[in-house]
């Protein structure tokens, strides 16, 4: 019975001092747990002699009741007092000044066909949009390129079913020229921005896949001058007046005669750099006078309608505009990059 009595003075003596919700699981574990002091004694009895052995048992009893109705609301108070202090360090501090929510913008990419899409629609252009995928016949025939020409071998296109269907990812988004000609009479004036690919290395200035902007202008008396008005309005709302624009003959199997179109590099100013192949020139795209079999294989008369047409690489706009020097970056999904772009508003 000196053991009871003396678990007992313990026990509550450190009752007591309990201040935390640490110290009360401890002590409930000490005493009451399956192998605190009273069940401990509980499971002594049996070295007691017959006479001793229920007196002792009342006891041990006894002093679990008056534990457990001592620390009941000692252990209600001190989980009280825990969950008011994890609540105060929860809390927010009114007076503190608010945080700026992260708010997304558009993608770079985005954002410069929005912006072209507005400079064209000022100069009587309408955005129309075309397939991803496209047939051999749009992409190719109906662009006057030949059956044996190189863009068609595999290592230069994207084949998704060949030979029969030749159902390929479109090189270019010119296809849409054939397509928009043949649900449309004369006078057309449309653009087509989007996506196309092509089996290509990669290096600073040039993607797999990339995004275009086709133009296309077809009426009676339509000149190259109307075309060459036509890109240097567009680069001088896009880089401002200072900037220079070079047209050369280039060969379009689509158009005849045919141009490359350049800006001088707004990277280097024009000195020569990684991004423009230290020329001081980067070319924005190809364009010229819509060719006479063009016009023909969608049943126009070339002797009675005439126009141009020119593809932009859209990248390479930006590149220019905001001093961008890998195309990689717009394919990288990097927030470091991206956010540049939402800070200047693009």
């Amino acid at each position: 019975m000196s053991d009871i009595q003396s678990i007992r003075t313990q026990a509550l003596e450190r009752l007591e001092h309990l201040s935390t919700l640490e110290d009360a699981q401890t002590w409930e574990a000490d005493y009451l747990g399956p192998k605190g002091a009273v069940k401990l004694f509980q499971r002594s009895l049996g070295s007691l002699s017959a006479e001793e052995r229920p007196a002792a048992g009342r006891a041990a009893n006894d002093l679990s009741r008056e534990l457990t109705e001592a620390f009941a609301p000692i252990l209600e108070r001190l989980q009280a007092e825990s969950l008011t202090a994890g609540m105060a360090s929860d809390s927010i501090d009114v007076t503190l000044p608010g945080r700026t929510p992260t708010v997304g913008a558009a993608h770079p990419i985005n954002a410069m066909i929005d912006e072209l899409i507005e400079i064209f629609a000022h100069m009587g252009f309408q955005s129309v949009f075309g397939p991803e995928v496209e047939t051999g016949r749009y992409n190719f025939d109906l662009l006057n390129i030949p059956a044996d020409h190189p863009a068609r071998d595999v290592w230069d296109t994207m084949i998704v079913q060949a030979p029969n269907a030749e159902i390929i990812m479109r090189t270019h988004t010119s296809p849409m020229q054939a397509r928009t000609m043949e649900r449309m009479e004369p006078p057309v004036r449309v653009i087509v921005p989007g996506k196309a690919y092509r089996f290509e290395a990669q290096d600073a200035s040039h993607e797999w896949q990339f995004t275009q902007l086709e133009g296309l202008m077809v009426d009676k008396d339509v000149r190259l001058s109307d075309l060459k008005g036509v890109l240097q309005e567009m680069a001088r709302q896009l880089f401002g007046p200072e900037r220079k624009v070079r047209f050369r003959c280039d060969f379009f199997p689509f158009v005849e005669p045919g141009v490359d179109f350049s800006v001088d590099c707004a990277v280097c100013d024009g000195k020569g750099c990684r991004v423009c192949k230290y020329t001081g020139w980067l070319e924005m795209g190809g364009a010229g006078m819509v060719h006479p079999n063009v016009l023909r294989g969608v049943g126009y008369d070339p002797k009675v309608y005439s126009g141009f047409a020119f593809g932009l690489g859209i990248e390479r706009i930006i590149m220019m505009k905001y001093g961008v020097n890998d195309i990689r970056a717009f394919q990288a999904n990097d927030l470091r990059f991206l956010e540049r772009f939402a800070a200047a508003g693009a």
